[in-house]
């Protein structure tokens, strides 16, 4: 893994965590959580991280 993919894997673990608080808080519902996991996989190309979908 390059740095970069590291890095892009970190930040997708970060913004993941954001938005599951933002799921138990109620704040979005799990087919907005749905939407955005995909927005953040196309932004960050993570490569352990695909396979949590």
């Amino acid at each position: 893994m390059t740095e970069k993919q590291g890095r892009n894997e970190i930040e997708y673990r970060l913004s993941l965590l954001k938005l599951n608080e933002l799921l138990e808080l109620k704040l979005i519902t799990s087919e907005e959580y749905k939407k955005m996991q995909k927005k953040l996989i196309r932004k960050y190309k993570p490569i352990i991280g695909v396979l949590d979908v």
